[in-house]
């Protein structure tokens, strides 16, 4: 089975609507796809939707969807992102947790908009909102407003001038905890996986506490394949999944597309890992045993 654990829609940072989504992930021949916008759950349903619609009568259903959701957290002056797969959507007091993250989101966007303003980059805000649309606005859709209003070349441009770390408008987010995203996911009915190891700015030594201190804190798995991924990063991410026996877990991070990411590519895990769905039960698994 062809599985991703790791997606974008338009509901935050990703280009695609979720009906978009599932037509390429259909496409990509991808059997079970993760939906994990960033603090929010909005476009699960939908994208649910458009799997029974691609669906032929009697038949079952070519792509699997699994509930998730990306939550940011802060360690250490890292904003540090833990996946929740499976969690219940339904769940009214994890929804409501949620809310309070796009909250500080909302926070964190005017006073963003003050520093640009304030360092002679105007309309930034009316821009990133227009961009964001139904989703969640982050400091992508700054970046991508910026280059639309010609206040820099290209996105990358936008965060080492004004958005990155330590930068003009930069402003430092005020997340939960890494051990509260992993409550808030079990109490929903979860499993807290920490995502994208790889991409964060730090040192061995940093990574290594990081992860030791969400097996403490009870997260439940890593991505140890995810886009972008050297091989001697990914060995010593395998290392560290034995290492506090936690479960293995893969994603593209797809967030439009591109020719560096692709939904469901190169995702295989290494067959001396033990999978996060290693005890789940995939309906068309089921179809074909019956």
């Amino acid at each position: 089975m062809k599985i991703d654990l790791h997606s974008h829609t338009y509901y935050s940072d990703g280009l695609l609507s979720p009906k978009e989504l599932i037509q390429r992930a259909l496409n990509m021949q991808v059997d079970v796809l993760a939906i994990t916008d960033h603090d929010t759950i909005s476009g699960i349903a939908e994208a649910r939707d458009a799997v029974k619609e691609s669906t032929k009568p009697g038949k079952p259903p070519r792509l699997e969807i699994i509930a998730g959701v990306e939550i940011s957290t802060s360690w250490h002056n890292f904003d540090i992102h833990i996946l929740g797969l499976n969690v219940d959507i339904n769940d009214q007091t994890f929804l409501s947790r949620l809310a309070e993250q796009s909250q500080r989101r909302d926070e964190r966007a005017l006073q963003i908009n003050e520093k640009l303003e304030k360092a002679g980059v105007h309309g930034v805000l009316d821009k990133a909102q227009k961009l964001a649309g139904k989703g969640q606005i982050t400091r992508a859709h700054f970046a991508r407003a910026m280059v639309e209003l010609q206040a820099v070349k290209d996105a990358d441009s936008a965060f080492k001038k004004y958005l990155g770390k330590g930068k003009r408008a930069h402003v430092k987010p005020k997340w939960i905890s890494i051990e509260e995203a992993i409550s808030w996911i079990h109490d929903a009915g979860g499993q807290a996986v920490l995502a994208h190891p790889g991409h964060y700015d730090m040192t061995t030594k940093w990574l290594r506490r990081l992860v030791a201190q969400f097996a403490e804190a009870k997260g439940d798995g890593m991505e140890v394949i995810h886009s972008h991924l050297s091989p001697v990063k990914r060995q010593l991410l395998i290392d560290l999944t034995k290492e506090h026996s936690l479960l293995a877990s893969s994603g593209s991070d797809f967030h439009f597309p591109n020719r560096w990411t692709e939904l469901g590519k190169n995702l295989s895990l290494p067959k001396n890992v033990t999978p996060v769905w290693s005890d789940w039960t995939f309906a068309q698994a089921e179809a074909l045993s019956s």
